[in-house]
């Protein structure tokens, strides 16, 4: 229908908030002969010029078509709470799409951080989702999308239609949430549908179920692999592995160490910084934002005296305190992903040589370390603190397949000392 608005609008009401008024227009019939007048109600307001000055100069601002006083009325108290809320009254139109590109750009976290937000929202987001109008983005739709990912939501070349882990798409929740919750600050929309009760991303539960037993070397086959990286190999990187396998560092936290953190008088070694695995040639921060020292064996300790010989008869830089310990031969800070593929060509070499041996990933190299430890009857809490975990939750979930032999242990023993 074509309408025509007429010029003069009679007020009907008026309320302290802003004003309700109607006004007439016409419309033409539906069989083309012909115009009818009809009644429509609008709302106005008076709201600031500059949002980020509230009291200075004022504009009116509202919205028409409404059928109904009521209608308007309702329409008018929404404008009302939302200036009252320093946000937009008409709200602001984007689709998910748009407003996700522009909310990670304006994000400040680590690099590694982001990269990972922005393979999610590559993934698993904006192809499925960002078409849609971020105020037409519904609970029912969001918890259908997990639904979808839970079934059907790998995106990579090897997924054959697999779906993904219920850990991922926790993942997904979490980035989707904090992008509605900046759409609803920005004015966007009134309330946050990924927050609504009725959305229900995978509980705690479901994912340690759905996660992958962890794979481990015991000590005979780390002590085989050892010798004969060492010996048979004669592999340049054999004293990384050791530190990783003796201490529980990450892959990127050994990487990041240099001579200054290596303590051989009192054989310890501090873990400051991490490898940055988002940024080239880059470090930051550990894991958990703080550093810690770990002490190391003997063997450790030896090692590395004899690494660093090496390196200073390579460089006489690369011996100084400043210089990576693990540096490459430009004595640059080397790649995770690089030094990954590194270690999974030796496990396949080792196992050519020993074929029983488990195919265990570098960070199975840390679980090794702490497993080992746990079975040895260590404290929980030195493990922690060895590994770097923020809290000992976390690693009692993570080694939660140790604790039936520990338990069997604590029997044991008590059983000894009661005489039993």
């Amino acid at each position: 229908m074509n309408e025509t608005t007429m010029p003069r609008a009679k007020a009907k009401r008026r309320y302290g908030g802003g004003s309700v008024t109607s006004y007439k227009y016409k419309v033409k019939a539906k069989n083309g002969r012909g115009t009818r007048t009809e009644t429509r109600w609008r709302y106005q307001l008076r709201v600031p010029v500059d949002g980020e000055h509230p009291d200075g100069k004022t504009k009116l601002e509202g919205k028409s078509g409404y059928k109904t006083a009521n209608e308007a009325q309702n329409g008018l108290d929404k404008a009302v709470k939302r200036l009252s809320e320093q946000q937009p009254v008409k709200a602001r139109k984007a689709t998910l799409g748009e407003f996700s590109g522009e909310w990670i750009n304006g994000l400040r976290l680590a690099p590694s951080t982001i990269a990972g937000y922005r393979k999610i929202l590559r993934n698993h987001v904006v192809p499925q989702l960002g078409q849609i109008d971020l105020a037409n983005l519904t609970a029912t739709r969001i918890n259908r999308h997990y639904t979808e990912l839970l079934d059907h939501g790998r995106a990579d070349a090897y997924a054959d239609g697999r779906g993904l882990s219920p850990n991922t798409v926790n993942k997904v929740h979490n980035v989707l949430s904090a992008i509605l919750d900046a759409a609803l600050d920005d004015g966007y929309i009134t309330v946050n549908p990924a927050r609504k009760s009725t959305v229900k991303p995978p509980k705690a539960k479901e994912i340690r179920a759905a996660q992958s037993e962890v794979t481990t070397w015991t000590a005979t086959e780390l002590r085989d692999f050892l010798t004969w990286d060492r010996d048979d190999f004669q592999d340049d990187l054999y004293t990384l592995w050791l530190v990783i396998s003796k201490t529980g560092m990450r892959r990127s936290e050994a990487l990041a160490l240099r001579w200054q953190d290596f303590d051989h008088i009192n054989s310890r070694i501090a873990v400051r910084r991490a490898a940055d695995t988002a940024t080239a040639r880059q470090v930051k921060n550990t894991k958990t934002g703080s550093s810690r020292v770990v002490d190391l064996p003997h063997d450790v300790v030896a090692a590395l005296k004899s690494w660093k010989t090496l390196r200073a008869r390579i460089s006489f830089e690369f011996g100084k305190a400043g210089a990576y310990i693990f540096g490459n031969l430009d004595g640059e800070l080397r790649s995770p992903n690089e030094v990954g593929r590194r270690w999974r060509y030796r496990v396949k070499a080792a196992q050519e040589s020993m074929p029983d041996l488990p195919t265990v990933t570098l960070k199975g190299l840390r679980h090794t370390h702490a497993t080992l430890l746990l079975q040895a009857g260590v404290q929980p809490k030195v493990v922690q603190e060895r590994l770097g975990h923020s809290t000992i939750a976390i690693t009692m979930n993570i080694y939660s397949h140790v604790m039936p032999s520990m338990q069997r242990d604590a029997v044991d023993r008590l059983s000894a000392i009661m005489g039993d």
